[in-house]
């Protein structure tokens, strides 16, 4: 039987947890598919896939800089007319902040990168799956309601579009940098906001083509990763007994090479579990119905 050869593509790959991606991507899959490596800079990118272990699918460099408002759109053009669609997408790219960064100045970068950067790649990729496609937004498991005050869930509870989600985002970005965020309700640390817009931003397309994309075989969620032994978490966290990136990286692979779970559709997920999106939901098992 003839196969179509497939297509993956990870963003922020140059190093850490995406790097970590690509190269367990590229061990599992067949050496007719292609996984694309992707980042901002094109040195970084060339010497990441120059580094790349032999053996298993080609892997591809690519440069996006998911801050840029039409890199992804150009990306996606590029990849449909090669391959007319794509089978896994990993939505990894991240602007990382440290303990001594002031909100206010790094708020701007920061959700371009995080959050408008997560919403382009949805609408950019989104269209291009294939049937059995994945695509996976990396979060954490601050991207819950749980974090947030209650007076506050209303901003990304229910949202149905992600012309929604970045107008609630872009609303708490004004906020942090007119100062009134410090003043209000909301909390210091700007990951957990962003975070939850990034959840918010899949169970909203999650809405929308749920339905389609059960009949297609296809998975659309958010992934945790959780605690991992960076440089930049151990700027916050001591993470000496934290599993490396690419250590973390096989849960992540096992979601977008494993049989599909129902279950995990539209959801955050940690280790096969979904996490439950506010406080009054039940955790469920990758295997809940």
């Amino acid at each position: 039987m003839i196969t179509t050869p497939k297509v993956a593509l990870v963003t922020g790959a140059t190093q850490g947890l995406g790097l970590a991606l690509v190269e367990g991507l590229a061990a599992r899959m067949a050496p007719q598919d292609t996984v694309y490596l992707t980042g901002r800079d094109v040195d970084r990118v060339t010497q990441a896939v120059g580094a790349m272990p032999g053996g298993g699918a080609q892997v591809r460099g690519e440069l996006l800089d998911v801050a840029d408002p039409e890199a992804a759109g150009r990306l996606a053009a590029r990849l449909r007319e090669r391959h007319q669609g794509v089978d896994i997408v990993f939505n990894n790219a991240v602007m990382r902040v440290g303990p001594d960064d002031d909100p206010r100045r790094i708020v701007d970068a920061y959700t371009e990168v995080n959050n408008f950067g997560t919403t382009r790649m949805l609408r950019a990729f989104a269209p291009l799956l294939r049937d059995g496609g994945r695509l996976i937004v990396v979060a954490s498991s601050l991207g819950r309601l749980h974090h947030l005050p209650a007076e506050l869930h209303d901003r990304f509870d229910g949202l149905t579009s992600l012309d929604e989600v970045d107008e609630q985002v872009a609303a708490w970005r004004d906020a942090v940098k007119d100062g009134s965020a410090r003043a209000g309700a909301w909390p210091g640390f700007v990951n957990i906001p962003s975070k939850i817009g990034q959840v918010a931003a899949v169970r909203a397309l999650a809405g929308r083509r749920r339905e389609r994309d059960t009949e297609r075989g296809i998975l659309l969620a958010a992934v945790c990763p959780g605690m991992m032994n960076t440089p930049t978490s151990a700027l916050w966290w001591d993470v000496g007994d934290a599993p490396s990136p690419a250590e973390a990286a096989r849960a992540l692979l096992n979601l977008a090479l494993d049989p599909v779970d129902p279950a995990h559709y539209g959801e955050l997920v940690r280790d096969g579990q979904v996490l439950p999106w506010s406080p009054t939901a039940r955790t469920r098992t990758a295997t809940s119905q």
